[in-house]
């Protein structure tokens, strides 16, 4: 029971760990003179990806790579149908150029680097695994991918920088990043330790449980982010978002994962990979195709609601 209780609690202390290294690092970003533009292309636009990295890297160290992988590609289906359509639901998402034009097919890209990764038996290898060296790659790609959101597009910030960058004094800025810091290691123990006694005890498959629970768990800041920007009518920062944290959560949160531990590609997420490409796919269509250009329209967003509901139904009933 104890571990249930700290699994519950490691979401909330995770969660409130992101925010708190957030803000205190934002602060003191600003207090050393950095725009607001580095500021939210790095600080804030990481700090998404934080709860997926933290898992990550704890799953990986104790060698439970089926949970690593799972969860990746559930926060990507999350972020993909279930945000964008929630906050497309409430007020139509409309997609600046800079994301149409470059961060969509990026994202795209990098789920089809994915699928090419995890499909080794096409090139006569039998390990079927994402490696070190490949994860070494992926870091490359993030390092690249954060080069050419900042140097090669002054306008395209992702992120407001509205709450984070309001600047603390320097203590309790170091106070913010030290107590965020704290709740992302022990939130993020707490939560894998929780999955593998879950696992145990539902005879579930932890990349199953990667894939719905703590997909959906950990990616509940962008659900509430994208939320608050539809209701202030500004959906354009919430796609950006999103689609930025699916692209670190591939090159970032697996190439890390990857280098810690190789992960074992388990053939029953091949249906999951094949939904990620497919709903990835889909929004490009959406964007460029749709009733209104660069749109995402509330009957559109309700059809990708749907899509993840029978993803969910899907996945937890196979």
């Amino acid at each position: 029971m104890a571990v249930y209780i700290l699994f519950i609690l490691g979401f909330i202390v995770l969660i409130a760990g992101a925010h708190f290294l957030i803000k205190g690092a934002s602060s003191l970003g600003t207090m050393l003179g950095l725009s607001q533009l580095v500021i939210g292309t790095t600080i804030v636009a990481l700090g998404t990806s934080l709860p997926e990295l933290i898992i990550n890297v704890f799953a990986s160290v104790e060698g439970e790579t089926g949970l690593a992988l799972g969860n990746v590609i559930g926060s990507n289906i999350t972020n993909t149908l279930l945000i964008v359509g929630a906050a497309a639901l409430i007020y139509p998402i409309k997609v600046k150029k800079i994301v149409e034009q470059r961060d969509i097919w990026i994202n795209l890209l990098a789920v089809l680097f994915l699928i090419l990764l995890v499909s080794d038996n096409i090139f006569g290898r039998s390990d079927n695994q994402i490696n070190v060296t490949d994860g070494i790659i992926m870091l490359g790609l993030f390092l690249y991918y954060v080069y050419i959101a900042f140097f090669r597009s002054g306008s395209n910030v992702k992120g407001s920088g509205e709450n984070e960058t309001q600047s603390l004094p320097w203590y309790f800025a170091l106070f913010f990043i030290a107590g965020g810091m704290g709740g992302l290691f022990f939130g993020g123990q707490w939560i894998v330790d929780g999955v593998q006694q879950l696992s145990r005890d539902l005879g579930t498959a932890q990349s199953v449980l990667g894939l719905t629970l703590v997909a959906g768990a950990t990616s509940l800041p962008e659900l509430v982010t994208s939320v608050l920007a539809a209701l202030r009518k500004k959906t354009d920062i919430a796609i950006g978002n999103i689609i930025g944290s699916n692209i670190l959560n591939i090159f970032l949160v697996l190439g890390v994962s990857a280098v810690i531990k190789p992960i074992d590609f388990d053939p029953a997420l091949n249906i999951q990979l094949l939904i990620l490409f497919l709903a990835s796919l889909f929004l490009i269509l959406v964007i460029r195709t749709g009733k209104i250009s660069r749109t995402v329209s509330r009957i559109e967003g309700a059809f990708l609601i749907l899509l993840y509901i029978c993803f969910l139904c899907y996945s937890i009933y196979r």
